[in-house]
């Protein structure tokens, strides 16, 4: 039920109004409203009941199982909630003078430092707002970085078939062509292909490691000096960093540019578009060109790093300084876990995944790749249902949510057909690990029992299976008083 359904005419509430109904004085007649907006009008009982009941039908990490592959959707410590809205970080503004926010800023440094130690880049930058963000500022640096060497003719970007979508959006959005590099049968890029597509136009790899298929890039050393040595740089999707934590630093693999999912692999509320980090870490010779603001220390005290300090920064990503919040978020979290934790998470999330996906091949289930050990994530691939059953992976996903069940990433990476990318992270006990392959059973015997319950589920969700098609093309998300009628 919208809330608009709980409106009458004239109802309201004035428990929270602390003046009457007095106008502001200082809006030019010519802006103010002739008629009242269309909010509805309900009590502030009503308005309470009505989103906390929404609050309730949300399927969330802390509620549910919430496998969903190249998310990382982990545990949330609810200690560096509570520490990141200490009244001190909190009431911060951000035009504060340095001198008002030195615990701040001295918390941002040792974030950029962990960070710096945790990858192995020389320098970082906690400025994007948010994965893709941090994507665009790491692909603008590498272009800074060839035209300030006067490299202009390097216009293109290479991007594995197996890459998060948005790398080829951005290197798009930063100029470049793109070209893509196939990926083997076993999950690793091809080599020969890479080797007849690098050349004087290479500008830079964007690469994820371990890939999206679940699997680590083995020869990335050899991938890495086929870009150097075309004069290109190497760039780190860092959606998958959860995987590798502690264990192996993507700048002793070779890479100039990272950007890292603070949201993701350190722990901070997310979903929804957002709040976000999109840390970008860099290699030395990319460090004039990083995003400004960054904090700096001279002495004892902390101060902003800015455009004066860099004059070949490729500027700023908003207003002020990233995403606070998160940043400070990521920052306990860090500090919680130390070296020895963090190196924990990696060997959990990957052990993790290695435990559900032998289970499932018990079981039945294919494996994408199945000659591999999977990393934090794997591929179930359900082409054999889809041609033999009539189900697809999407009847999968929808039928896990009546056996309470979040479903994994479907459908991607694209070039796996009927795919499960499934990612249970360290959070989860084996328990639940357990209770989901069971739900897959289930739903594999009612696929060979009944595909029809499969196609019409999910049954006990708020709504059924929706028109997904006309959802799209037909999308009406105004309500109007013609609505109600």
């Amino acid at each position: 039920m919208l809330i608009f359904e709980h409106s009458a005419k004239g109802r309201k509430t004035k428990i929270q109004s602390t003046s009457g109904n007095e106008m502001p004085t200082d809006i030019p007649a010519s802006l103010l409203r002739e008629e009242k907006p269309g909010l509805p009008e309900v009590s502030e009982m009503q308005a309470v009941r009505h989103y906390t009941s929404l609050s309730q039908k949300n399927f969330s990490i802390d509620t549910h199982f919430y496998p969903l592959g190249s998310c990382t959707m982990k545990h949330n410590p609810r200690v560096c909630n509570s520490l990141a809205m200490l009244p001190g970080f909190l009431s911060r503004h951000p035009l504060a003078p340095e001198k008002l926010s030195q615990g701040f800023m001295e918390c941002m440094y040792e974030l950029q430092e962990m960070l710096c130690d945790v990858t192995g880049m020389a320098g970082f930058s906690l400025a994007p707002m948010a994965g893709a963000q941090g994507e665009f500022a790491g692909i603008a640096m590498i272009r800074a970085y060839h035209d300030a060497n006067g490299d202009t003719e390097r216009k293109e970007i290479l991007v594995p078939d197996a890459a998060h979508g948005t790398n080829p959006a951005t290197a798009t959005m930063c100029g470049y062509t793109v070209k893509e590099i196939s990926t083997l049968a076993n999950g690793d890029v091809d080599i020969d292909v890479l080797k007849e597509a690098v050349g004087p136009q290479t500008a830079g790899l964007m690469l994820t490691n371990p890939s999206t298929l679940g699997v680590f890039e083995r020869r990335i050393e050899e991938i890495a000096k086929i870009i150097h040595d075309v004069g290109g740089l190497l760039y780190y999707d860092g959606a998958n960093l959860n995987a590798i934590l502690g264990k192996i630093r993507p700048g002793d693999m070779g890479f100039d540019v990272i950007h890292s999912n603070l949201h993701k692999t350190f722990s901070t509320p997310h979903g929804g578009g957002g709040p976000g980090s999109g840390a970008i870490g860099v290699a030395e010779r990319l460090k004039p060109f990083m995003p400004m603001p960054g904090v700096k220390k001279v002495g004892d005290e902390f101060q902003w790093l800015t455009e004066e300090d860099c004059p070949h920064s490729i500027g700023r990503m908003s207003a002020f300084f990233g995403n606070p919040g998160v940043l400070l978020r990521a920052y306990i979290y860090m500090r919680l876990l130390g070296a020895e934790g963090m190196q924990r998470v990696g060997e959990f999330a990957t052990l993790n995944a290695n435990y559900m996906l032998t289970q499932l091949k018990a079981r039945g289930f294919e494996a994408a790749i199945p000659d591999r050990y999977a990393s934090h994530e794997f591929i179930i691939t359900l082409k054999k249902q889809a041609k033999e059953l009539n189900v697809s992976a999407m009847d999968f996903a929808k039928r896990l949510l009546d056996l309470g069940y979040h479903a994994p990433t479907t459908y991607f990476p694209l070039l796996v057909p009927e795919c499960l990318l499934i990612e249970p992270t360290e959070s989860e006990a084996k328990e639940t690990l357990d209770g989901f392959i069971e739900a897959l059973v289930q739903v594999q015997q009612e696929a060979e029992t009944d595909a029809d319950m499969l196609h019409n589920a999910p049954y006990t969700m708020p709504v059924n299976r929706l028109d997904e098609v006309r959802a799209a093309k037909q999308l009406d998300l105004a309500w109007t008083a013609e609505s109600k009628a």
